[in-house]
């Protein structure tokens, strides 16, 4: 890779988000809605999540430093909050939430990187 993240950083980084770019739209969209908005608003979401989400869209050879720090934070808090293997667990809503905010469904089995 030519970019500012090595090509172990980019697998890791997909094997810890394992929500596709829609499925973190939607999410995202819902989390922002309330009960008197008519629609979701379409840059809704935290700021990691939609960082994510415009990291989702890039190729390897178009990702910044911003993006690698980025990335390195998601696989961080992914990793400090989950067990090693990813393997699928439930827990409660806020915690699940919080992990889905940046692109990780603690219910969904791990992404395959090489997918």
């Amino acid at each position: 890779m030519t970019s500012a993240v090595t090509e172990e950083a980019w697998n890791e980084f997909h094997s810890v988000v394992n929500m596709t770019s829609r499925e973190l739209q939607d999410w995202l969209r819902t989390r922002a809605a309330d009960e008197d908005a008519e629609q979701p608003p379409p840059h809704a979401g935290n700021k990691t999540g939609r960082r994510v989400l415009a990291i989702l869209a890039k190729r390897p050879g178009d990702l910044t430093e911003a993006d690698a720090k980025v990335m390195r934070e998601v696989v961080d808090t992914v990793r400090a909050q989950r067990k090693p293997e990813l393997e699928p667990e439930a827990g409660d809503g806020p915690w699940r939430y919080a992990l889905m905010d940046i692109g990780h469904d603690p219910l969904k089995s791990p992404s395959d990187p090489a997918a």
